[in-house]
């Protein structure tokens, strides 16, 4: 599903002899329906090696594959379609539309590009998703009705919405308190085996690691193997 070769990240500007080595020679592959963890101290890479697995930011050398394609052979239109159509994003902030229902906000992802799905199938599959977060009961309410581990539950309803390939959940429960944490994390773990989807999480939370699966660790820009969770 996902395999990066000898990925390396440098921040700095050209008249600059030195520049900050984020990522170091990273070699990595994941398979189809796996999930894993990546930990490690602030400011060590996570976030920025889950940006370019997702195809949001471009590591400075070496390979990105996604389900055998070379991602820097992609034009900027392929890449987009990636984005929306094969991978889910669920970040630390839920990013939702204040002014659109909880409904609207799941099936937003449908609106972007063509795909051979309905506006009835689309509508569907988000009222489908949105009971099986528990959401069933807030479809017409707006997030500032919601608590916080319920507008994250709708975020992780919205980067189901076009079934993806991948997942990929950045802090999912970084501003959530113990309860709302377990829910999504139970959340994280039952739709990965249910729904077969491959997840990615970097979590700064132990606890949290322990509940996924295959725990890696990303320390001084090299990524090596924990635990088994």
């Amino acid at each position: 599903m996902v395999e990066l070769v000898d990925v390396t990240k440098d921040y700095g500007q050209a008249d600059q002899p030195v520049g900050v080595h984020v990522l170091k020679g990273i070699s990595l592959k994941i398979e189809p329906g796996q999930s894993v963890v990546i930990v490690g101290p602030s400011g060590c890479g996570k976030s920025t090696l889950l940006n370019i697995i997702g195809a949001l930011d471009h590591p400075t050398s070496g390979r990105v594959l996604f389900d055998g394609r070379d991602l820097a052979g992609l034009n900027d239109r392929e890449l987009a379609r990636i984005r929306n159509r094969e991978i889910g994003f669920v970040f630390q902030l839920h990013h939702l539309l204040p002014q659109c229902t909880v409904l609207e906000n799941v099936l937003i992802p449908t609106l972007a590009g063509v795909d051979n799905s309905s506006p009835k199938a689309a509508h569907e599959r988000a009222e489908q998703l949105l009971e099986r977060v528990g959401l069933a009961d807030r479809m017409v309410h707006r997030p500032g009705e919601l608590s916080g581990g319920q507008r994250q539950r709708v975020a992780v309803a919205r980067a189901l919405i076009n079934r993806p390939k991948l997942l990929l959940a950045d802090e999912p429960t970084g501003s959530l308190d113990e309860e709302a944490s377990n829910d999504v994390a139970e959340l994280l773990v039952g739709l990965n085996r249910d729904e077969g989807v491959t997840l990615i999480v970097v979590t700064h939370s132990q606890k949290l690691a322990q509940r996924i699966g295959h725990v890696m660790e990303l320390r001084g820009g090299t990524l090596n193997d924990g635990a088994q969770a």
